[in-house]
């Protein structure tokens, strides 16, 4: 029989929507300090049992640092972490219900499948016949049973990936911590080893926290998405809201690709709020109530809720530009135009290829028009 889909579990759990629920595990205003540096500063986040929680940001953001913590191999300067209400100060690694998977895997080289998956339970001190039992169950569950007496050398990079996912499960931690898991792979495999991520949480209905710089990855995969700078969690939230409602323009930049008109704002009555950018001609109204009036604001909108047109709108006095395309790429099921305002401003609008193209309707140096709706974007004022 086919397995039930998991969207029905997923739309519905929220748990951090519920005042009453409590945090499995829960960092209580952490910082880390190396020296004089600042890794981790100040950082409150609950995170719920069987929620699958993304640390997301670039390069020394803090997050690898965040989850060090969780495992025990770093501990914080200031603040507390909190493991089902209790904390987790001065207890080591090998105490804590956390395991930890690692970027490079760290398998052993000179041991099989089995062995390798095996090796925890051994340390353990677990029964030799519990110990086989688990790791039948561990192969089963990562489809590598034909595989069990292999070494890490004879097997690819995805089953040697699975296997690192099944040793790192095989203890049945009660948070399993994953550290760029899936870097090493190809984009083809790491986009099938996502589902299969998600599929293999559900089914356990344990607690994952991943750290990646991948935002495609974090938005497949997580329930919510803190997104980190310079050791600061800038938001948390369910993945459309970060795509749809980022509330800065750091978290605007870093996730998908964006446009960013900078302007003042202006009221535009109830429910609606007016950007004005002389500099690119642009008076931009958006369904937005904006109770902070900054000097400088932004108006953020996605590539893929412009239309590019070659004759005027009609109404293009607000929500309309003109330009000239200036690069085109055709990326097979989108092509992507970048068009060149008349001040010099580069906006990208994104069409989706829904015929076969035998000659483009719009291409380089045509001028036309783009032009959006008043809901299809958000006016940040930070």
């Amino acid at each position: 029989m086919a397995k039930q889909a998991l969207g029905p579990i997923r739309r519905s759990f929220a748990p951090w929507d519920d005042p009453e629920a409590k945090p499995l595990i829960h960092f209580n205003a952490v910082t880390k300090r190396f020296g004089d540096f600042v890794a981790v500063d100040r950082v409150d986040l609950p995170v719920f049992e069987r929620e699958f929680h993304a640390l997301l940001g670039p390069s020394g953001c803090g997050k690898t640092t965040l989850m060090r913590m969780l495992a025990g191999f770093e501990e914080p300067s200031e603040g507390d972490l909190l493991l089902d209400g209790k904390s987790l100060k001065g207890v080591p690694p090998y105490q804590r219900p956390v395991n930890m998977m690692f970027q490079s895997y760290a398998l052993f080289p000179h041991m099989s499948v089995e062995k390798n998956i095996a090796f925890g339970l051994k340390q353990d001190g677990m029964a030799k016949s519990e110990i086989d039992d688990r790791v039948g169950e561990m192969l089963k569950m990562v489809r590598l049973e034909q595989f069990a007496k292999r070494k890490p050398h004879q097997l690819s990079g995805g089953q040697r990936q699975r296997v690192a996912l099944a040793r790192s499960l095989a203890k049945r931690p009660r948070v399993l911590l994953l550290d760029e898991p899936l870097g090493a792979l190809d984009k083809k495999l790491r986009e099938a080893t996502q589902f299969e991520l998600t599929d293999l949480q559900q089914e356990l209905g344990m607690t994952f926290l991943i750290v990646t710089h991948d935002q495609e990855e974090a938005m497949t995969v997580a329930d919510r998405i803190s997104v980190m700078d310079q050791g600061v969690i800038r938001q948390v939230a369910v993945p459309a809201e970060i795509y749809e409602q980022p509330s800065s323009r750091y978290v605007a930049d870093f996730i998908g690709d964006i446009n960013i008109v900078e302007g003042s704002l202006e009221a535009a009555g109830d429910g609606m709020t007016r950007l004005v950018a002389p500099k690119s001609g642009l008076t931009i109204e958006a369904e937005q109530t904006v109770t902070e009036r900054p000097e400088v604001a932004w108006f953020a909108i996605r590539p893929e809720k412009l239309r590019i047109l070659r004759e005027r709108p009609a109404e293009a006095s607000v929500n309309a530009v003109e330009g000239e395309v200036w690069d085109i790429a055709y990326l097979g099921d989108v092509s992507i135009y970048n068009v060149k305002l008349d001040d010099g401003t580069i906006m990208r609008a994104t069409v989706a290829n829904t015929t076969r193209l035998v000659e483009r309707p719009i291409t380089w140096e045509d001028r036309v028009w783009l032009e959006w709706d008043r809901n299809a974007g958000v006016i940040l004022t930070r």
